[in-house]
């Protein structure tokens, strides 16, 4: 007689899950004339919505940034729909394309290459254009490499999040681009920049290629020698890896490997935790003396002699010494312009 399960043992039926779910799917409200914002996966084909897959099966045309990747996802799942390049290079003149479609009564999708359309990718020209003209835009949300990532990092100090996406390309653009979002995100960096925002610290979340993560870390070693910071490589791939690390250590991670340097990356730098935050401000006296030697002395030289004047830690005025530089170099690069 053969073995029986026990009694508590569940009885998988995983079809009666996918149809109630695709029931529910097709029993929503799927107006013509309508654009449809369909986030699609950022890596595992198998984390798309049924909504989502429903949407893409149901529409007169998909709009992509790339025909050969979104091509390629359609295929997987069995779908053939007509495609409408739409890019950076082309929105403008696609999206009059789109909005005469949908005019006359389609229904499109639009998606980009991976994650939700028109954050950090093409797509908010075209929902700007829809939207201009009269017409429905409705998004299909799905997986969020920015949720993924805060979700994995653990970041118990941070009160909210800042998100930049990815920082420019040029050098001196980057460091100021980088500062600016650093300061976004701390409560003290605000403060000294006369910004609002209140006393929350926030996690600052960053986008970044294969061929540029030596630099986001070297930079990051640089201003925030001291904070946490979580990489993940690859997220929902194969080869994905989530590690976190202080910002000084990331150079050394990156270069004693050179799979940790491939791939695409997700960095959140955590929240300045209160008590690290507590520790960095000083007096109005010491402020006002580290400031002064600042403008006519280099940085370490600056923060050693107000360390030894105030006898205070050196290494707190090292790290006021850098916010007040940092700070200082924001607001001349902003009188500039």
């Amino acid at each position: 007689m053969p073995a029986q399960a026990p009694v508590d043992a569940p009885v998988a039926r995983p079809e009666l899950l996918v149809d109630t779910v695709a029931q529910a799917a097709a029993g929503q409200q799927y107006p013509p004339a309508t654009l449809y914002v369909v986030a699609t996966p950022i890596g595992n084909v198998a984390d798309l919505t049924l909504r989502a897959l429903h949407v893409l099966g149901l529409v007169d045309a998909v709009a992509c940034e790339d025909t050969r990747v979104s091509g390629q996802l359609l295929s997987r799942l069995g779908l053939h729909r007509p495609l409408i390049t739409l890019h950076t290079h082309n929105e403008a003149q696609a999206a009059e394309l789109i909005v005469a479609r949908l005019q006359r009564g389609e229904r499109i999708a639009y998606v980009s290459d991976v994650g939700t359309p028109a954050i950090s990718d093409p797509g908010a020209r075209l929902v700007a254009a829809v939207r201009g003209a009269g017409l429905r835009v409705l998004p299909v949300p799905g997986v969020s490499s920015v949720a993924a990532a805060l979700s994995a990092a653990g970041d118990a100090a941070g009160e909210g999040f800042v998100f930049y996406g990815f920082l420019p390309t040029k050098s001196a653009a980057r460091s100021q681009a980088l500062g600016d979002a650093l300061a976004a995100a701390d409560p003290s960096l605000r403060a000294s920049a006369g910004a609002t925002g209140g006393a929350s610290a926030l996690s600052l979340v960053l986008f970044e290629a294969p061929h540029r993560i030596t630099e986001l870390a070297d930079e990051l070693a640089l201003k925030v020698p001291g904070r946490t910071v979580t990489l993940c490589r690859e997220l929902t791939k194969q080869f994905e890896q989530i590690v976190s690390l202080a910002a000084v250590d990331l150079p050394a991670w990156l270069a004693a490997d050179a799979d940790h340097r491939r791939g695409e990356f997700v960095l959140v730098i955590h929240a300045q935790p209160l008590q690290a935050r507590a520790g960095v401000a000083l007096p109005p006296a010491a402020e006002r003396l580290l400031a002064v030697l600042l403008a006519e002395l280099p940085l370490k030289q600056a923060a050693a002699l107000a360390a030894q004047a105030l006898d205070l830690p050196r290494k707190q005025l090292y790290q006021r010494a850098l916010e007040l530089k940092q700070v200082n170099s924001q607001l001349s690069d902003e009188a500039d312009d």
